[in-house]
């Protein structure tokens, strides 16, 4: 039976499933050659960059001495340098003259070739000047002029191991009519400027002599410094001290790790002693003698100054004794400017840089070795420290040749010099550290008006029992202590009449005394001393014409 809806329709054919859709062979080949082209272009192209520089290093390395080389002693061994604190680093910009730097701020280096290997055989021939303990155990030998390369070496070398000491504006500069900068040295460690140098020459020493040891022969500001930084660097060091010296400063030096002998009863006993024992036993005999080494380290206060202080007009050093901190830092600073004048300052009742720069030699005079003013046993003020020669032909050819001028001031000037620097700059220093302030304050560089100065204050090594001395006397010269003696009738309420005078006067009571049986006045009189406090010169003058006035008779007590 046919179905209504028709003839039933024809099932439809399965197709067939397609197969995958892959390029042809020849394009896949392709391809792969390709990639194979680009990763050898580019295996070449990193090789020959690697090739090109090792090439370049082999030719700096051969062209150029390492920086190792150059500034490093391998003879030394490491120094502790103060724990978790890195001084700051010397500003490349000083080393302007050597060429390309490259090393000084910590992952860059520094050379020079022509400088540079010059100078580490400079180095080496001052170090070649260092006798051996059969001969003279000191630095006179090495009697060479510095440079200034010689200076750089030294900053580069010491700037671990002592302070960038701060050159700050000073209050003064408005009293005196000029900008003051003050370079602070008396903030060394050692409260002197000669760690400087001393460290240089520790530093340069071969390491046979560094394991012998040093010994030196004073309580001065240079013992010091041979004591701490020697003990630093692991160096063994014997102070020879006269049983004269004072007990802080035997203490000092312990304190700094040295060995401290005391023999004899004078200087000269104590280096006499210290001597004999460097040649029996080996040690270096160090004294504080002009040789390059020292005069390089001393130099570097230069470098710095130069650097702080933009526009430098004039630089003042101290001169008196050693006066190798005034030679070396001129080295530094008339290589780098020759139009900034250097002036040393020295003692008028010392005036040896003076006289031996008109005689052409310096002077072997044996008042340089027992002036008290200068270090010695009975000296009162601090002044500094002289033993055998106050300095030699190599600092005076450099001062002769570098300093533009020497000035001789009075005790009386430094004095007061230190009173300025204690009011106001806040600084304990001695003597030798004020002097150069007190050229400016006794008014011997009157053509330093309206100009920028630097004043270098080098030392701070003040005893406890002279610094009340020093003030005391100083305020005296300052007509700020006066004293004067009057007689007044024996009844009651005159002493009250005096004393209400001073009271409207301003004047600061600071002593009275009433004398009654020696005194040659008439009866029932009695003789008032008094010592008294003024603000100035002015106040004081004001003070004596009131008290003239209601007391005719009244003496005051000169200076």
């Amino acid at each position: 039976m046919v179905s209504p809806r028709g003839p039933p329709r024809a099932r439809p054919t399965d197709m067939a499933t397609p197969g995958p859709l892959l390029p042809p062979y020849g394009v896949v080949v392709g391809v792969l050659l390709h990639l194979v082209v680009y990763l050898v272009a580019v295996l070449y192209s990193y090789a020959e960059q690697l090739f090109s520089k090792k090439d370049d290093n082999k030719i700096k390395n051969q062209d150029t001495p390492a920086v190792c080389d150059l500034h490093c002693c391998k003879d030394v061994p490491v120094r502790n340098g103060l724990i978790g604190q890195k001084s700051p680093s010397i500003n490349p910009e000083r080393l302007k003259d050597f060429g390309e730097e490259d090393y000084l701020n910590g992952d860059v280096k520094t050379w020079e070739m022509k400088i540079v290997s010059r100078n580490e055989e400079l180095l080496r021939e001052a170090l070649s000047c260092i006798p051996q303990p059969s001969s003279r155990a000191s630095l006179a030998s090495c009697n060479k002029l510095i440079r200034f390369e010689d200076i750089s070496a030294a900053a580069f070398k010491i700037q671990s191991g002592v302070q960038k000491t701060p050159c700050t504006y000073s209050r003064l500069s408005k009293q005196y009519g000029m900008e003051i900068y003050l370079k602070k040295e008396f903030l060394q460690y050692t409260g002197s400027v000669k760690e400087r140098g001393v460290l240089y020459l520790l530093m340069s020493l071969p390491q046979e002599q560094q394991r012998k040891g040093v010994i030196v022969a004073s309580d001065s500001n240079f013992s010091l410094a041979v004591a701490y930084h020697a003990a630093e660097l692991r160096v063994p060091v014997f102070v020879i001290v006269p049983s004269s010296t004072a007990p802080a400063r035997v203490r000092t030096c312990r304190d700094y790790g040295a060995m401290v002998i005391s023999y004899g009863t004078a200087a000269k006993d104590a280096q006499l002693h210290a001597r004999r024992l460097a040649q029996e036993n080996g040690y270096l005999y160090l004294e504080e003698e002009d040789s390059a080494v020292y005069l390089s380290g001393l130099g570097t206060v230069g470098l710095e100054m130069y650097e702080q202080v933009p526009k430098l007009d004039a630089v003042i050093f101290p001169a008196g004794g050693h006066c190798g901190l005034l030679a070396g830092s001129a080295a530094a600073l008339k290589h780098l400017n020759p139009h900034i004048s250097v002036i040393g300052v020295e003692s008028e009742s010392f005036p040896v840089l003076q006289q031996s720069l008109k005689a052409g030699h310096p002077t072997d005079d044996q008042a340089c070795n027992n002036h008290h003013f200068y270090g010695g046993e009975k000296m009162q003020y601090s002044f500094g420290d002289v033993s055998g020669v106050c300095f030699g032909s190599n600092s005076l050819q450099l001062t002769g040749k570098l300093v533009d001028k020497v000035v001789a001031v009075r005790e009386e000037d430094i004095l007061i010099s230190m009173l300025r620097l204690l009011e106001y700059e806040r600084a304990t220093v001695d003597a030798e550290g004020a002097i150069g302030l007190a050229a400016l304050v006794a008014g011997k560089l009157p053509e330093l008006k309206g100009k920028r100065v630097a004043v270098v204050i080098c030392s701070g090594n003040l005893e406890l029992h002279l610094l009340q001395q020093c003030i005391a006397r100083a305020l005296t010269l300052d007509n700020r202590v006066c004293r004067f003696s009057l007689v007044i009738s024996d009844c009651p309420g005159d002493m009250s009449k005096l004393l209400e005078i001073l009271a409207r006067e301003e004047a600061r009571v600071l002593d009275i005394r009433q004398e009654r049986i020696f005194v040659t006045s008439e009866l029932f009189t009695v003789e008032v001393i008094c010592t008294v406090e003024t603000r100035d010169k002015i106040h004081t003058a004001q003070l004596r014409n009131a008290l003239l006035e209601r007391y005719p008779t009244t003496a005051w007590t000169e200076r």
